[in-house]
């Protein structure tokens, strides 16, 4: 599709672009829909401290979004290498990929904001178009990942209340259709989008070239699928799942309490009730307890997980309630520019959340450190070390 502006439709259309040697950030004004009402409009943040707001969270996320790309890269293969007899590592990878994917997005979307913002020419709109091909993902996506997070901290809750069932309950088959049915409710209708937004390609005046960009559909139906798909999607599930994770993890650690509690008392007892190592009482009480002190490890560390996505998607509820509440608190409103700097403070937790998962994994879970260290060789580099020594 090829759509030809004149110079006065531009204006028209595009107020920013007769500024945009002034302003580097022209092109976030150029998704304001023309109304000089909102490109004056600057809430509780003036141009300096937006600017610089953003460009800090620019810097910052890209150096933790590398560091996720790496580490979720590691944590797809240890459980690749692991394997998926267990129902935890089918939803420990869907989350590691998700969070590997996602990391990718924001990426993608970062650099095109920082070409944008260097004024450097590029063959498409870079933020109208990062928006179709990375931040629409990106939202959806972060859905799909507090959903898996629910789904594992409500596995492990039903691991400590009916343990004689669970294995019934959560098979490794129920476990990838559960993943399967999670990503096509929550990441499938950011393909919604695209019925409301199109990809154009638009000849520019002022620079003499033909760039994509994109265009909004005004029919009724989609704007009625964009904004069912923003409530449902982009609220409600976000919401829900996030109060589920809560809840599983307080039960989680209230159990946790318990459990050390009857450890210490069986330890207790055991110790004024010396028993012969050829006891068979002895050899059962042993196996009980490194059965218990393994899901014990596992369960501190879905309760590790679960916290660290509690504080980093918490300003995501909030960002959320406020666009609920308040009218104007949206892309097109006159608190847009606080709105944008709260999207960037939300899409800077994502990736911090999916990069720490690695060192919960490394340091509570045997199984995949002793993968992990084989996989990266430490285990030979010690060996070859203690031989020289």
């Amino acid at each position: 599709m090829y759509v030809h502006f004149t110079e006065e439709d531009n204006i028209t259309r595009y107020p920013a672009l007769d500024q945009m040697t002034d302003n580097p950030f022209h092109l976030w004004e150029d998704h304001s829909k023309g109304s000089s009402m909102l490109t004056i409009a600057s809430g509780f943040l003036n141009d300096e401290q937006f600017y610089m707001s953003i460009l800090f969270m620019i810097y910052a996320s890209q150096i933790i979004n590398i560091f996720a790309i790496i580490a979720n890269s590691f944590n797809i293969a240890v459980f690749i290498k692991l394997g998926f007899s267990e129902p935890s590592n089918i939803s420990l990878t869907a989350l590691a990929v998700c969070d590997f994917t996602l990391a990718v997005l924001y990426t993608w979307s970062n650099l095109c904001f920082w070409l944008t913002y260097h004024n450097i020419r590029l063959p498409f709109h870079g933020i109208n178009v990062s928006y179709l091909t990375g931040n629409a993902q990106f939202a959806f996506l972060s859905t799909t990942v507090a959903w898996i997070t629910a789904f594992i901290s409500f596995e492990r809750c039903l691991c400590i209340l009916v343990p004689l069932k669970v294995r019934r309950l959560i098979t490794p088959r129920g476990t990838f259709v559960a993943m399967l049915i999670i990503i096509l409710l929550t990441f499938c209708p950011s393909f919604f989008t695209y019925i409301r937004y199109k990809f154009v390609w638009v000849f520019n005046p002022y620079l003499n070239v033909t760039i994509l960009n994109t265009i909004s559909v005004n029919s009724e139906l989609a704007i009625l699928f964009e904004n069912i798909s923003i409530v449902i999607c982009g609220v409600i599930q976000p919401l829900l799942a996030f109060s589920i994770v809560l809840i599983c993890t307080v039960l989680l650690v209230v159990q946790l309490k318990k459990i050390s509690s009857w450890r210490m008392s069986v330890t207790s007892a055991k110790s004024q009730q010396v028993q012969p190592k050829d006891n068979p009482a002895a050899r059962s009480s042993a196996a009980e307890a490194r059965i218990s002190q393994k899901e014990e490890r596992l369960v501190r560390m879905v309760v590790a997980i679960a916290t660290i996505f509690i504080v980093n998607y918490f300003p995501t509820c909030i960002t959320l309630l406020c666009y609920v509440i308040f009218d104007e608190f949206n892309l097109f409103g006159v608190y847009r520019r606080l709105y944008i700097v709260s999207g960037y403070v939300i899409t800077l937790g994502q990736p911090i959340s999916g990069s720490v998962n690695i060192l919960i994994y490394y340091k509570l879970a045997s199984k995949f450190r002793t993968v992990f260290r084989r996989l990266v060789r430490l285990d030979r580099q010690e060996q070859e070390r203690h031989e020289l020594e």
